[in-house]
C-alpha cells in the first residue's frame, strides 16, 4: 500500500505502510476469480510501481477476464524486483517527483514482442497510450473527491488499506455500496465499529489468515522481534495477526463446521458473569448445546451464518444489548500466581467474561476466599441446529 502526501505524517508516526507479498495475494485471491470476470477493479492504495496487488492483477489481467484496473499511484518508487520505475515511463526529472497518478488499464498484451508479457510491456502500453497514466489534480487520499469518483466507476476494491485508517477506510466502502476484498489486522474482529457488520453478516473473513511478512519502507525502525533486513538491504516485517476481509460470497463461507463435541457440564463451566458457557477452542464446541457459547475471536475464521447464530462479542465490556454482565468485581483484588498482591482492583475485569478459580497461568482476582479469573475476548454464539441428545 502507497501513501499520500496528506498521509505521510501518520503513516511514518504509525508506521502502517506495508507492502504485502506477490504469494500471499496470489494465495488469497485465487478463490474470487470468478468475481473478477468483466469487472473494474480500483487499487486505491497501491503504487503500480511497488505494489504486489496491482501487479497480480495487471499480469494476470486477460486470464481473469478483467474489464478495467485502476490503481491511484506516486512517482518515484521501483516497482518489486527493480524491473522498471515510474520515471521509465514519464521521464525523469523533478517536475514528476513525488506527484500522485492514476493508473487506468484496458489492454494488456505483448507490446515488446519478446513473446510473453511482463511488466515492461505494461511501461510501453502506458508509454505509447494504450492504457493512461495521468495525474491526479489532488493528493490521492482515498476520501478525496476524485478518488471517491474512481471508487464509485469500481465494482470491486482490491488493497492493503493503512492499518492505522481501516476503520475509515471500511466505512468509506460501505458508504459506496462496493464490494472488496482487504487486509487488515485480526484484531479488528473486535473494534465495536466493526464487529457488528460482521454480526450482520455485511463483512466477513476471507480465506487466508495469520502470519504474513511484508516489505517495509527504509525509515522504518528496527525492532527486536519480527524484524530483519535481506540480503539486498531490504527491510521486512512480519505480523501473526492479519486477516482478509471481503463482503463478496465465497465458498468456504458456506462450509459446515463438524462438531464431534458433546456437552458435559464438568467440560463447559459457565461463566460468573454472563448466562453462557467457555468453549476456550473452536474445535470443542459442543454439538448438541442448545444455549449460548463464549468462543475465540479466531471463531469468526470458520463462522457460517446457517449454522451460527452471533449473539455479541465481549471484550473488556459488553457489546451490543444481546450481552449483559450480571455482576460486578470492583471489590475484587488482583493477585499473582505466586499469590502476592499486584495493588489493583478487580474493577479491571468488569465486562470480560470471568470463570470460578485460577487459571493456569495469568493472574486472577481475590475477595474473601472466592477466586476468579477472566479470558480473553469472547464471542458469543448459539448454534442454529443443535444436535438431539441420544436418550
Amino acid at each position: 500500500m502507497a501513501g499520500n502526501k496528506s498521509l505521510k505524517a501518520a503513516v511514518r508516526a504509525k508506521e502502517d505502510e506495508f507492502y504485502t507479498q506477490l504469494t500471499d495475494i496470489e494465495k488469497e485471491l485465487r478463490h474470487y476469480k470468478q468475481h473478477f470476470r468483466g469487472k473494474t477493479i480500483l487499487c486505491n492504495c497501491d503504487d503500480p510501481f511497488e505494489s504486489n496487488f496491482f501487479k497480480y492483477f495487471v499480469l494476470n489481467f486477460n486470464r481473469l477476464g478483467i474489464k478495467k484496473l485502476i490503481a491511484t499511484c506516486y512517482s518515484g518508487s521501483p516497482i518489486a524486483n527493480q524491473q522498471l520505475s515510474l520515471f521509465d515511463v514519464l521521464g525523469s526529472g523533478e517536475e514528476n517527483a513525488n506527484k500522485p497518478y492514476k493508473a487506468i488499464v484496458t489492454q494488456v498484451y505483448d507490446q515488446t514482442g519478446d513473446g510473453g508479457v511482463d511488466m515492461l510491456d505494461v511501461a510501453e502500453l502506458f508509454k505509447n497510450g494504450v492504457n493512461e497514466l495521468v495525474e491526479l489534480t489532488g493528493d490521492g487520499d482515498f476520501r478525496s473527491e476524485e478518488c471517491l469518483a474512481l471508487m464509485d466507476e469500481s465494482d470491486i476494491v482490491v488493497t492493503n488499506p493503512p492499518f492505522s485508517l481501516f476503520r475509515e477506510y471500511v466505512s468509506t466502502l460501505l458508504e459506496h455500496n462496493k464490494h472488496f476484498i482487504i487486509i487488515g489486522s485480526q484484531n479488528a474482529i473486535t473494534y465495536k465499529e466493526f464487529f457488528p457488520l460482521l454480526m450482520q453478516n455485511k463483512v466477513w473473513l476471507g480465506y487466508g489468515n495469520g502470519d504474513m511478512s511484508f516489505r517495509v519502507p527504509e525509515y522504518f525502525e528496527a525492532r527486536e522481534t519480527r524484524f530483519w533486513v535481506d540480503e539486498d538491504g531490504q527491510k521486512w516485517r512480519s505480523l501473526g495477526n492479519i486477516a482478509w476481509f471481503t463482503n463478496l460470497d465465497i465458498r468456504k463461507r458456506h462450509e459446515e463446521m463438524i462438531l464431534v463435541r458433546r456437552y458435559n457440564i464438568s467440560e463447559y463451566p459457565g461463566y460468573d458473569n454472563y448466562d453462557a458457557i467457555e468453549v476456550s477452542k473452536t474445535a470443542d464446541i459442543p454439538c448438541d448445546f442448545t444455549g449460548v457459547m463464549g468462543v475465540p475471536i479466531t471463531f469468526m475464521y470458520k463462522y457460517n451464518p446457517d449454522q451460527f447464530e452471533i449473539v455479541g462479542l465481549v471484550n473488556g465490556k459488553d457489546y451490543l444489548a444481546g450481552i449483559k454482565t450480571t455482576k460486578n468485581y470492583k471489590d475484587y483484588e488482583e493477585t499473582r500466581q505466586n499469590g502476592t498482591k499486584t495493588g489493583s482492583g478487580g474493577g479491571k475485569i468488569n465486562g470480560n467474561p470471568v470463570l470460578r478459580g485460577k487459571p493456569k497461568s495469568g493472574n486472577y482476582f481475590v475477595l474473601n476466599d472466592e477466586v476468579v479469573h477472566s479470558t480473553y475476548a469472547r464471542i458469543f454464539i448459539r448454534n442454529k441446529h443443535p444436535e438431539e441428545v441420544n436418550k
